[in-house]
C-alpha cells in the first residue's frame, strides 16, 4: 500500500554495491529519501534507525539469503513495504518470499519505474499473460535444486547429499546464473 507521506522513503539492500548506488540514485532523482545497506547486519540496523517505507531487498546477499531477512525487517518495521528483486528467480523462492511478508518480487533487471510500481501494486492481475513455452530442462533442474537448497536452509552440503550429486559440481550450478524459461 502506498503511505501518504510527502516523500517516500526507501531502503536498498544489495551486495552490489555500484548497482545500489544506481539505483538509489536514481530513486533521488524522484524525489524519494534512499538509505543503502550492503550486507545482513547492516540492512538490519538501517532499516531499524530509518524505518523506511519501503525496501527493495536482494534476494542473494554476499554471505547470506534475503529470505532470511523478511521477517526480521517486518518484526522491526512492520509497516514497511518490501520488494525482492533478484537475478537468480525461481518459483520456489518467490513463493517463500510472499509467504514470509514481501509484497512483490522482481527478477532483474527491473527498471526504476517497475520497482516503483511494484510498491504500488496491491493485488494480482488476472489479466497476467502465460508463457507461450514450457520451461526448459535447464531452468526446471535449476527451479528443482532452488527448492531443495530452501529445504535445507541454503545449506549446499545437505542439498548436494540429497540430490546425490558432489558439493562442488551443485557449488558450480549455483554460481552460474539461471537459465532462461
Amino acid at each position: 500500500m502506498s503511505n501518504t507521506s510527502a516523500v517516500d522513503t526507501y531502503l536498498v539492500i544489495d551486495d552490489d554495491e555500484v548497482f545500489a548506488q544506481i539505483l538509489a540514485r536514481s530513486l533521488t532523482r524522484l524525489g524519494k529519501k534512499v538509505g543503502i545497506a550492503h550486507d545482513e547486519a547492516g540492512a538490519l540496523e538501517a532499516n531499524r534507525l530509518q524505518l523506511p517505507q519501503r525496501i527493495v531487498l536482494d534476494l542473494k546477499l554476499e554471505q547470506s539469503s534475503g529470505l532470511h531477512l523478511i521477517q526480521q525487517l517486518k518484526a522491526a518495521n512492520p509497516r514497511a513495504s518490501i520488494v525482492i528483486l533478484t537475478g537468480y528467480s525461481s518459483i520456489a523462492t518467490a513463493v517463500e518470499a510472499i509467504k514470509l511478508g514481501a509484497e512483490h518480487y522482481l527478477c532483474k533487471p527491473a527498471s526504476v519505474e517497475e520497482i516503483i510500481n511494484a510498491f504500488e501494486k496491491t493485488t494480482g492481475d488476472p489479466e497476467t499473460s502465460l508463457a507461450e513455452n514450457p520451461p526448459s530442462i535447464d531452468r526446471m533442474e535449476w527451479e528443482h535444486i532452488q527448492r531443495v537448497l530452501e529445504q535445507h536452509q541454503g545449506n549446499v552440503s545437505a542439498t548436494a547429499r540429497s540430490l546425490g550429486m558432489h558439493r562442488r559440481t551443485l557449488q558450480r550450478k549455483l554460481s552460474k546464473k539461471p537459465r532462461k524459461l
